[in-house]
């Protein structure tokens, strides 16, 4: 499967190892490319813990926003088609999104608004600065009520309806002004659906997943491939991330996720995949690898978009050091301490279930990450592989 590499690896195997002993992780699978060589592939632990099913590298993850990433490059190709541009309103192509509103700072009532000072832009979206929320991970704030009061996630309704909902909601700051995580990738599948005439699943077959041969992938795993979709588990005590203990869950995140068909193409977080389609996603956005953006295309992309003196920030985590975002994802501007020292510029993001993948375009290196652990994403686990990642491949 791997090419005979110099690399010792032997660390990272011992690490995720390590993860799984202390009944932190079930399974975790991994995969390291140097180029467009595959110089480690590894699985450690269990796809089922409770039946004794050794993960393998044919095994499908729930990779909820490494979604994002795919949605991201569909934008994109559609952009170097000539069908839109960037900085486009999103209006002229979603009507439902114009004459926003914003809530006013402090704003306890959801009609608190004044008007927005601009139009949502596509690149906003792409970047998450278009003032959109999730309604996800800021519990009891204002915008969190009404998006779960206005069950704008609801899975049993199509792209078209959610946005038909967002119709009426304010945004949480005037677009292009500082970063929020949202629903806009959300919207952008929608956006993809209007501009090719196609629906969403359709669009990414035939212009990501066929030409990768990502045949893995998709938003429903079909009946003859569901003995190899992976456990999904839960820490023991949601306080204590690094707390050893795991607990299944078997309806999350709603009865029949992933394994039946639902109205919500999200492209913000419905796919599931493998590491290998992950592993060949990673290399069409690397020098020699199969073609889907130009190479001007994929450094826009790989760059920061954020407003000067804007970054990441969390609810209940807070700001996030020297991190930008570019168009699908995150850009390390200056490492941190929990960086390798030689990851500036790296473009990564993950899933909620804490699927991870990273590239350094200065290096030509990347790393898949895949195993199901609920709560997840940027976990301690997923920060030692790459540490220990850039370590063996002697590049920081």
């Amino acid at each position: 499967m791997t090419n005979q590499t110099k690399h010792d690896f032997s660390k990272v195997h011992h690490a995720m190892q390590r993860y799984i002993d202390k009944d932190i992780l079930a399974g975790v699978s991994t995969a390291i490319l140097v180029g467009q060589d595959l110089v480690d592939v590894h699985c450690a632990g269990w796809a089922d813990k409770e039946s004794q099913v050794a993960l393998r590298e044919d095994h499908l993850f729930r990779v909820f926003s490494n979604s994002k990433l795919v949605t991201s490059i569909a934008v994109l190709q559609l952009m170097e088609a000539g069908k839109l541009h960037l900085d486009d309103a999103i209006e002229h192509y979603l009507p439902q999104l114009a004459r926003r509103r914003v809530l006013r700072p402090g704003a306890t009532s959801i009609d608190d608004t004044e008007p927005a000072q601009s139009s949502i832009t596509i690149r906003q979206l792409l970047s998450h600065t278009s003032g959109l929320s999730y309604g996800l991970l800021d519990h009891g704030s204002t915008i969190y009520k009404a998006y779960v009061e206005r069950k704008v996630m609801n899975a049993m309704t199509p792209l078209s309806a959610m946005i038909d909902v967002l119709e009426d909601l304010p945004l949480t700051f005037h677009p292009g002004t500082k970063w929020e995580y949202s629903i806009a990738t959300d919207v952008l599948s929608r956006l993809v659906e209007v501009v090719s005439g196609m629906r969403f699943d359709a669009y990414l077959k035939v212009s990501i997943f066929d030409p990768l041969g990502m045949h893995d992938t998709g938003f429903v795993v079909p009946v003859e491939k569901l003995d190899r979709l992976t456990a999904y588990y839960a820490g023991s005590d949601p306080a204590n991330i690094l707390q050893r203990g795991l607990k299944r869950l078997e309806k999350s995140p709603y009865p029949g996720a992933f394994v039946t068909s639902v109205p919500r193409l999200s492209g913000g977080g419905g796919l599931v995949s493998s590491l290998l389609d992950m592993v060949a996603l990673m290399r069409s956005l690397m020098k020699g690898g199969p073609r889907l953006l130009s190479d001007e295309t994929m450094t826009l992309m790989m760059q920061s978009h954020l407003p000067k003196g804007s970054g990441i920030a969390f609810p209940g985590v807070g700001n996030v050091p020297g991190k930008g975002f570019g168009l699908g994802g995150a850009v390390t501007l200056q490492p941190s301490s929990i960086d390798p020292a030689g990851s500036a510029g790296e473009f990564e993001w993950g899933g909620i279930a804490g699927t991870h993948w990273w590239i350094s375009p200065r290096h030509q290196i990347a790393g898949v990450l895949m195993t199901q652990r609920q709560m997840s994403f940027w976990h301690p686990f997923s920060f030692e592989f790459k540490r220990l990642a850039y370590q063996a491949l002697a590049v920081g």
